[in-house]
């Protein structure tokens, strides 16, 4: 990464485009690649620049990658953008795990203050969660949450965040063995099991295709543990669930407010990596920091969860290379496999990912958002690839497929158990993702300004004050180390968490 003059920063060494560090009026000069050129039109800051004359056709190159091609002569200084610059076809060359050296261990063991769970997994928050089977029950389990709240249930527990009531649009109408159930079932599952819930009340109708008893089996009848489970049509209706609904969490309180945060290795930290709202900005200053403490994490023994399988595409290569054997990188291609032609079935095309407020932001396609996107992964090799909301069982860097859409994302990462969020934004992303925590990295210092309230970091000055990936990563995997200890990131101040709950629908609703 170089910067060629104060005004633009040129990636690698082969790109034939740089990018704008701030906004560039037309005619102001540009240095780049030993010559000096004029801006042929104003360029908005995190855009791209022609540096060369490329020709029509020619590979157009963004981190020493190709992120598309020429659709007409461009000439240094042109703005380079969705109108001159198209996908294209190359053949990708996966190179299966050709480049997976482990990283160096780091012996020194760090520790963060968390809650150890009877099965030696380790939470970060100590929520009581009230969890759906069905969207049929969603609003009894709102009226339980309001219930609980007006009657100040929790004020003898202080060793308690909160309540989190989890409820979601499907449940029933659907097929009992379809993929859209198999994610349903994972998602409920993991969430029941998570480590940040110190207690949780499952809560059905009776008559749904997602059964209470087929999700928790014997467990659903034991009132004596700290999943408890019921059903309105069993209970006698909304008034009878209610009540009884309100005994049980004062049950599931008393054993949760037992729980105390104790000194516990960074390696029970699994870390889902997100990013939303990107701009041009996103692959060079957030995105490699966090990758940067995602490799100190790994090093740590650790995990780390990378998705959103729609954008990584394009840049999946650098991933299949990473695999830790050629089964790993093979099962990453399947899922890549499976989302061409689950796009093609309703109509839609992975390669026009990119939001308008990405496009805004300078991303032009989904090759130059993906491998912005890989950045968040570091160097370590790929351990493993899961499915949607499937329990992550492997220490390491991992891949979770999932939508891009960030609820829906997260929602899998938690469910597979993730006990901390990490998410970068260029334009500005504001959510939350109850019962685990989120830390939002700004990509740049103006977003960071105006929406401070919202920003845990400020990465942006990677790019304004010239700070360095690797003490910007530090200080990512210092705080990342705080929140999991309990300081209260940004958007539990706020209060997010509870709407972000979006399990991945897939399949007929009948």
């Amino acid at each position: 990464m170089k910067r060629t003059d104060g005004t633009t920063l040129r990636l690698h060494p082969s790109d034939n485009v740089v990018i704008a560090l701030r906004d560039i009026l037309h005619g102001e000069p540009i240095s780049s690649h030993g010559t000096t050129f004029r801006a042929l039109s104003a360029v908005a800051k995190g855009h791209k620049v022609a540096s060369v004359s490329i020709s029509n056709g020619q590979d157009i190159l963004r981190y020493g990658q190709v992120i598309g091609q020429a659709s007409s002569v461009i000439l240094p200084g042109e703005h380079v953008h969705t109108h001159n610059l198209g996908m294209g076809h190359k053949e990708k060359k996966y190179l299966f795990a050709t480049s997976n050296a482990p990283l160096s261990k780091i012996e020194h063991d760090r520790t963060f203050s968390g809650y150890v769970r009877s099965d030696g997994r380790v939470g970060t928050r100590n929520y009581i969660g009230l969890l759906t089977s069905v969207n049929c029950s969603g609003s009894v389990v709102r009226f339980i949450a309001d219930a609980a709240e007006k009657s100040g249930l929790l004020e003898d527990f202080q060793n308690i965040d909160g309540i989190v009531p989890l409820v979601h649009g499907t449940g029933c109408g659907m097929s009992r063995s379809d993929e859209g159930y198999s994610n349903l079932f994972r998602t409920l599952s993991g969430y029941a099991r998570h480590p940040n819930f110190g207690g949780i009340l499952v809560v059905g109708l009776g008559c749904e295709v997602m059964q209470v008893s087929d999700l928790f089996g014997d467990r659903a009848t034991d009132l004596d543990g700290e999943l408890r489970c019921m059903t309105i049509q069993g209970s006698g209706g909304t008034r009878k669930t209610v009540e009884q609904g309100l005994k049980e969490l004062r049950g599931i309180a008393h054993a949760a407010n037992d729980a105390r945060r104790e000194p516990v290795s960074i390696s029970k930290l699994t870390i889902g990596m997100q990013c939303g709202g990107s701009d041009g900005f996103s692959g060079i200053t957030a995105n490699p920091a966090l990758g940067y403490s995602s490799d100190l994490l790994v090093r740590h023994g650790g995990t780390t969860i990378l998705s959103e399988t729609t954008e990584i595409y394009g840049a999946e290569h650098l991933l299949t290379r990473r695999a830790e054997t050629v089964e790993v990188g093979e099962k990453l291609i399947e899922r890549i496999r499976w989302w061409e032609d689950y796009a093609a079935r309703n109509g839609g095309e992975i390669n026009n990912n990119p939001s308008r407020g990405n496009i805004r932001g300078g991303l032009t396609n989904i090759l130059e958002k993906s491998l912005g996107a890989v950045a968040k992964s570091g160097t370590a090799p790929l351990r493993d690839v899961y499915k949607f909301g499937e329990i992550v069982t492997k220490n390491g860097f991992v891949f979770m497929d999932s939508p891009g859409f960030d609820p829906c994302s997260v929602t899998g990462q938690v469910a597979s158990g993730a006990n901390l969020i990490i998410f970068t934004t260029g334009r500005g992303s504001v959510s939350g993702y109850k019962p685990t925590p989120c830390i939002k990295l700004a990509t740049n210092s103006e977003m960071y300004e105006r929406m401070s309230d919202d920003m845990d970091l400020n990465c942006g000055d990677i790019v304004s004050e010239g700070k360095n990936i690797q003490e910007k990563g530090e200080e990512i995997f210092e705080l990342m180390i705080k929140i999991a200890s309990g300081k209260r990131s940004k958007s539990e101040e706020l209060g997010f968490g509870e709407v972000e709950f979006v399990p991945w629908q897939i399949g007929a609703v009948m």
